[in-house]
């Protein structure tokens, strides 16, 4: 299992899932290049470049094909890696994933982490998306969320969501995206949440069914917040293995 966290995050998103889910699997859970402890390196960061360094990784340590399940612009990547190396994933689990924007949207987003200040649109468009309701055992996550951005480079921060609403926009977004999305060959479990994303006013909706096209594929849509792994781990973790265990061999 390859674990993908999202943008301005890191492999930490999964400290929920390792354990159960190495009890009776390999867990890979990398961070993405210029997140967490890998190294920040210049140039592009969009999800096919991430998707190729993972391709890098997989071939280097000898693993795959994994059942990528990637968070947010996470579950991008992962679809990414199923479209371009379909040798190396057997399935995808997308976890309120970063696609299927309007251009409208998309076009809005990207312009305003060209601004001054891209670590400030990142904070509140992430705290837009958090638990409206959260559990009291979960009620800290928004702080810690906020703060792994804002330890972060600017310039990284505006690259990883330039990159996802605007240079990958054959993959992202409406309708361009769909036609790439429905490539993947593989199942496909989507869990999303309720939240509605808004940039400028421009609300943002997704049917995952146009996209996910394996007969095996399952789509579910959850009333949490966007780290839904973590406000209901338990039930999340069970809808995986579970999943996972009907794959088709």
């Amino acid at each position: 299992m390859l674990l993908l966290h999202g943008a301005t995050c890191d492999s930490h998103d999964w400290s929920w899932q390792i354990d159960p889910f190495a009890a009776d699997h390999r867990v890979i859970a990398p961070d993405l290049r210029s997140h967490g402890r890998s190294s920040e390196i210049p140039g592009d960061h969009t999800p096919k470049i991430f998707a190729e360094d993972l391709a890098l990784l997989l071939d280097r340590i000898g693993a795959g094909p994994v059942i990528a399940v990637g968070h947010s612009l996470g579950g991008t990547v992962a679809s990414v890696l199923a479209v371009e190396r379909p040798d190396l994933v057997r399935a995808v689990v997308a976890l309120d994933p970063g696609y299927g924007f309007d251009e409208e949207f998309a076009a809005g987003a990207a312009d305003a982490f060209r601004g001054p200040d891209p670590i400030a649109v990142a904070t509140a468009l992430l705290s837009s998306v958090e638990s409206t309701e959260p559990l009291p055992a979960t009620e800290w996550l928004p702080t810690w969320h906020r703060r792994r951005t804002l330890g972060m480079s600017p310039e990284v921060v505006a690259k990883v969501f330039i990159g996802m609403f605007e240079a990958s926009g054959d993959v992202t977004r409406r309708p361009a995206g769909e036609k790439y999305l429905r490539r993947r060959a593989c199942p496909v479990l989507t869990v999303s949440t309720q939240t509605v994303l808004n940039i400028k006013g421009i609300d943002v909706g997704w049917d995952e069914s146009v996209a996910s096209v394996h007969p095996y594929s399952l789509a579910v849509v959850w009333d949490t917040g966007h780290w839904l792994q973590q406000e209901r781990p338990s039930t999340f973790n069970a809808l995986v293995l579970g999943w996972m265990a009907g794959l088709p061999s």
